[in-house]
């Protein structure tokens, strides 16, 4: 073997170790930043917040990214791309409240975001904050709509029957898809009856501002109907309402 025959081997060998060892560093350097990254500014579409096990904890996300419900992890109910926002989720992996927002102006006979019918130059705007029974759906409530200035702003609280909302909405699905419409009215209207004596969902509290322009704060019983109102109107006249079961005024104390 000749010299230069020893220096080439002897070269090869080098680079093949020195290409191991860079490799080696580069991803050890890469592994340990990545547990700890900084930026000053990310564009994204959605970011997913995980549990250690994979279960969801927060998701954020644009509109046609957003997540459809969750069960447990398991999709249900209806599709995503209609909640752009945040969703939060439980312990279990199972939505539990969020925080979405909208607002777009009708350029033609339809809204662009939506898809919704509407007519040209006027605007839908809305944000809703929201948190949920365990393993149901929304009872405490923030919300403000606006339909072209017809708006209601308030902070509502429901009651909501102790059923599993996965197994509510199978129910609700199975009967939608009886064939017999005569069956099928049937089967809703006792699937909207109360369970265990309580209604599916009623608003027992509304504080806030109308669509009259009235800032009102109502009181309902257990059956969601309203029992206590008051009152101060768009004039700025003062009253309270007493109602009964079946929403008629029954006595009012009138301002001065």
């Amino acid at each position: 073997m000749t010299s230069v025959e020893r220096d080439v081997r002897f070269l090869k060998r080098y680079a093949i170790v020195t290409t191991t060892l860079l490799a080696v560093l580069s991803v050890a350097a890469f592994t340990r930043s990545s547990r700890v990254a900084k930026f000053d500014e990310i564009d994204v579409e959605r970011i997913n917040i995980r549990e250690p096990n994979g279960n969801y904890r927060m998701v954020i996300s644009n509109r046609p990214r957003s997540i459809g419900p969750i069960y447990k992890n398991k999709p249900f109910g209806y599709e995503g791309g209609g909640r752009p926002g945040i969703i939060f989720f439980n312990d279990e992996g199972t939505e539990n409240g969020g925080l979405t927002f909208t607002g777009s102006t009708c350029t033609s006979d339809k809204s662009v975001t939506t898809g919704r019918a509407c007519a040209k130059g006027t605007y839908q705007a809305s944000t809703h904050m929201s948190f949920d029974q365990f393993n149901q759906d929304q009872v405490v409530n923030l919300d403000y709509n606006d339909n072209n200035g017809r708006k209601l702003m308030g902070f509502s609280i429901n009651d909501r029957a102790p059923v599993d909302i996965y197994d509510m909405v199978a129910e609700q699905k199975a009967i939608m898809a009886m064939t017999d419409t005569v069956a099928r009215k049937a089967a809703l209207a006792k699937f909207t009856e109360p369970r265990n004596g309580y209604p599916l969902s009623v608003q027992r509290l509304f504080i806030g501002r109308d669509p009259s322009k009235s800032a009102v704060l109502n009181l309902a019983d257990p059956n969601g109907k309203p029992r206590l109102r008051l009152v101060v109107d768009s004039l700025g006249a003062a009253r309270i309402e007493f109602l009964d079961e079946a929403g008629k005024v029954t006595s009012t104390v009138p301002g001065k």
